[in-house]
């Protein structure tokens, strides 16, 4: 066997090897989400969670973040904030607000590894919701909406959509939503 065949056979054996680690990875925002990245390694690359990104910075939040977890995060798309009314996310992003923007967003994060089908169980297990325990000490609902959506509940009654499920990460798992949860 030549070297250039053996090159070959190598070179098509490690695009074979590294095909399933591409394949692994979810496109988010026009990016892919690689799992071997933790939350805020993945997220500032989504062009869908900018606003997220910004505000998790100005929380102080991205130290956890990128801590080992895991954590579920159901993670508000851009819209999702655009929804919110006039002077909301400029109020929170104020550093005298940062509290009150920890709470909002530590509301979204969930302790624990909770992909699609784990949460769908649970929401079976609960004869149709599962109450989840925030890391702001809050909870929030989970429910089918069909046989395979879950919308996700808030304490003031908001419910938002999961519009992308089980983005794997390093430390967790996210799933966007397209509506911010509030807690009461």
């Amino acid at each position: 066997m030549s070297n250039s065949t053996l090159r070959s056979i190598v070179f098509a054996a490690s695009m074979l090897i590294a095909l399933p680690a591409f394949a692994a990875a979810v496109i988010v925002g026009g990016q892919p989400m690689f799992p071997e990245k933790n939350i805020v390694e993945n997220a500032v690359n989504s062009a869908d969670h900018t606003t997220l990104v910004t505000a998790v910075k100005a929380a102080g939040l991205v130290d956890t973040l990128e801590s080992k977890g895991p954590f579920t995060v159901f993670a508000p798309v851009n819209a999702a904030f655009a929804a919110l009314p006039d002077g909301t996310v400029d109020m929170l992003l104020k550093p005298e607000n940062k509290d009150q923007l920890a709470k909002v967003l530590t509301y979204h994060v969930v302790p624990g590894k909770l992909t699609f089908n784990e949460l769908k169980a649970k929401v079976k297990k609960g004869k149709g919701e599962a109450k989840l325990k925030t890391a702001s000490g809050d909870w929030l609902m989970a429910r089918l909406n069909g046989p395979n959506n879950i919308v996700i509940v808030d304490e003031t009654g908001n419910m938002a959509n999961i519009t992308v499920y089980d983005v794997l990460q390093s430390n967790g798992v996210i799933h966007s939503i397209d509506k911010v949860l509030l807690p009461k």
